[in-house]
């Protein structure tokens, strides 16, 4: 892939109820928004009941996986509950040439906040004519 055409992080999976079954335990797919600046891609995923100590962040090559698991501090006995026990799993894979050393990372209120800065070569910038 050339640096000229630069590609978002992609995913080809949007459904955010959908359990997954992975090695006895069921994920859920958090939704995600993708937004594109000259300097970086943001990543925004939903989370809810993931605290930043129940985040996992793995870069792996060019594969990008959030792991969010959700904290259960209930002190009394469920009569009747409407939220689910899955925790958060979502896999990206990556444009070669995003600075994968600069990654920032935040949680606020349940939602991920990830920054994919984008190379120098990538970024626009106005030519002059002379």
């Amino acid at each position: 892939m050339s640096t000229a055409t630069a590609q978002p992080p992609s995913t080809t999976n949007n459904n955010y109820q959908r359990p997954v079954t992975r090695e006895n335990t069921k994920w859920l797919h958090p939704q995600v928004n993708i937004l594109e600046t000259k300097d970086a891609y943001l990543l925004e995923a939903e989370m809810p009941g993931v605290s930043k100590e129940g985040l996992e962040i793995l870069l792996e090559g060019n594969e990008l996986t959030i792991i969010g698991r959700r904290t259960n501090a209930q002190s009394g006995t469920p009569l009747y509950r409407e939220s689910s026990d899955y925790d958060y799993r979502r896999s990206f894979e990556l444009d070669p040439t995003i600075v994968s050393s600069k990654i920032k990372a935040r949680m606020e209120q349940g939602t991920l906040f990830l920054e994919l800065p984008k190379p120098e070569v990538v970024k626009p910038r106005k030519i002059t004519v002379e």
